[in-house]
Parts: structure tokens; C-alpha cells; sequence
């Protein structure tokens, strides 16, 4: 008698809520938290700040923290040189940043994203022009091309904004456009070019939806470094103008008083490392949890 054939062993894959549950419990959690605290403090800056962000006060002028012998509750982080309160002026400075990080990188990200698309597509001579022009732009130092438009535009939250935005594009274009020579590789922009699809459909419904991944890891990434480079620029005096807190202008103010009062430049300092490193792990995570071939190793 013939012997019985041994049933097909099926390995069942994990549902999609399943793999999103895992990939929230390698979530990093610190990083997570203090977004989530600068955030809401850059929301609710208006609600929870006892004082004025501009408010002078030259009879409290550098005073220290609460848990220093001469500190006192009625400042929690300590003065600076005017008087004003620092906890208040770090709510309001987180504001700032992520009010610039995020349009900057928004618009830097939609010329990007765009140019990278058509130079993939399109390759040949519009590929070569956007791509030179990418490399001209990277080959500035970034500083110095965003204090040089700065000045030509003038200050300004929008200004700078715009400034930043014009520089920071070329990584979104170079990072997508490597993406999309991938894709054309594929089967499915062969049979959508067959089908009689126009290349603005291809781009749009198969091309597009296949990085939005990676130019959401993106996203991530560059936030930090824009916080950076906003700071930098209020640092050197071209970036966001007083009497508006930034980060950068803060950390600047307290350089003729590090000897008496460190207060007043490492308190910023502290939450400017803070919300880029937490942005950093964010993105490396993203990064590991968007990419199957990242979850593969």
C-alpha cells in the first residue's frame, strides 16, 4: 500500500497589526518622551509660562537655578543677563525651532522630492542638470549659503525659512531620485509603461508611493540638523531676530557670563542636544522599522 503523503507544513505570517505592535515595542521610548515634552511645552507655551517671553526684569538679572544655594522656585532654570525667565524662554525657543524645522524641511522636502522624481524618470539631460545643480548646492558650506541668503533676503522667521529651505534640497533629490533608478528597474512601471500610462500617472500612482518611506525617514533626520542649523544662524546673529527666543540667540547671550552665571548658555545648549539627539534615534528607528530589508538583518 502506498505511503501517505505528508501534509504541507504552513507557516502562518504574523497580521499587520501584529508587526506594527512589535515594531512599537522597539519604539525608542526616551527619544519618544521628549519629543512629546518639547512639543507639548512649544504648544502650550502660552498656558503653562508664568511670565513673558520678552519680559525684563533687571532686579532678577542672572539669577541661578532653584536648586542652587541663591535659587528660588519663582525661576526654576534661573535669568538671564535681562532679567527674563529662562524656563519660559526655553518654552518659547522650542517653538521657534520646530516651527523652522518643520516648514523648512516641509518645503525642502516638496522641492526635492519632486526634482528627484522627474530626474529618476526622466534620467538623460534633465537628470544631469538636476543632479549638477545638487552637487553645486552641496559643494557650499551650508552655513555660509544660509547666512549669505539671510542677509540678501533679510531677517525674518520666513526668511530663514526660505533660506534653509533652498539649501537643504539636494539631499531629498539625490536620496530620492537613487530611489526611483531602483524602481524603473521593476515590473510594474515596464507593464504600466506598456499599458499606455502617461509618465505623470506613473509617477504619481507607482513611483511616488514607493519612497514615501524613505522620505519619511528623511523627514525625521533632517529635523534635527535644521534645529542645528537654526540655532547656529541665531547664534551668529542671522538667524531668528530678538527679541524672539531661539535657542541659538540664548546660548550666544550667555558667552561673556559662563564664569558666573553657566546657566544661562547651558540650559538651551542642553535642550537643544536633547530634541536633535532625540530626533537622530527617531530616525535611525524609522528607518530600521520602514525598510523590510533593515528588518530582514
Amino acid at each position: 500500500m502506498a505511503q501517505a503523503e505528508a501534509a504541507p507544513i504552513l507557516i502562518a505570517r504574523p497580521s499587520r497589526a501584529a508587526r506594527l505592535a512589535q515594531g512599537l515595542k522597539r519604539a525608542p521610548l526616551i527619544p519618544l518622551v521628549i519629543l512629546l515634552f518639547f512639543v507639548a511645552l512649544a504648544t502650550f507655551a502660552d498656558f503653562i509660562t508664568p511670565y513673558s517671553s520678552t519680559e525684563v526684569s533687571l532686579r532678577d538679572r542672572l539669577s541661578p537655578p532653584f536648586w542652587s544655594a541663591e535659587g528660588s522656585l519663582r525661576h526654576p532654570l534661573g535669568t538671564d543677563p535681562l532679567g527674563r525667565d529662562l524656563a519660559t524662554r526655553i518654552a518659547y525657543g522650542a517653538r521657534t525651532s520646530l516651527i523652522v524645522a518643520a516648514a523648512t524641511v516641509l518645503l525642502s522636502a516638496a522641492i526635492g522630492v519632486i526634482l528627484g522624481l522627474i530626474a529618476g524618470y526622466s534620467r538623460g539631460i534633465v537628470d544631469t542638470i538636476i543632479m549638477r545643480a545638487a552637487d553645486i548646492t552641496i559643494a557650499f558650506p551650508i552655513i555660509l549659503f544660509a547666512i549669505m541668503l539671510v542677509v540678501i533676503l533679510g531677517p525674518g522667521l520666513f526668511n530663514l525659512v526660505v533660506a534653509v529651505g533652498v539649501v537643504l534640497w539636494a539631499r531629498f533629490a539625490r536620496v530620492i531620485r537613487g530611489e526611483v533608478l531602483i524602481l524603473m528597474e521593476r515590473d510594474f512601471v515596464a507593464r504600466a509603461r506598456v499599458s499606455g500610462c502617461s509618465s505623470a500617472r506613473i509617477i504619481v500612482t507607482h513611483l511616488f508611493p514607493n519612497i514615501v518611506n524613505t522620505m519619511v525617514v528623511l523627514l525625521t533626520l533632517q529635523i534635527g540638523f535644521v534645529i542645528i542649523i537654526e540655532s547656529s544662524l541665531s547664534f551668529l546673529g542671522a538667524g531668528v531676530p530678538p527679541p524672539t527666543p531661539a535657542w541659538g540667540s540664548m546660548i550666544a547671550e550667555g558667552r561673556d557670563y559662563t564664569t558666573i552665571a553657566w546657566w544661562v548658555s547651558v540650559v538651551p545648549g542642553v535642550a537643544l542636544a536633547l530634541i536633535v539627539i532625540s530626533f537622530n534615534l527617531l530616525g535611525d528607528w524609522l528607518r530600521e522599522a520602514l525598510d523590510p530589508r533593515q528588518r530582514q538583518v
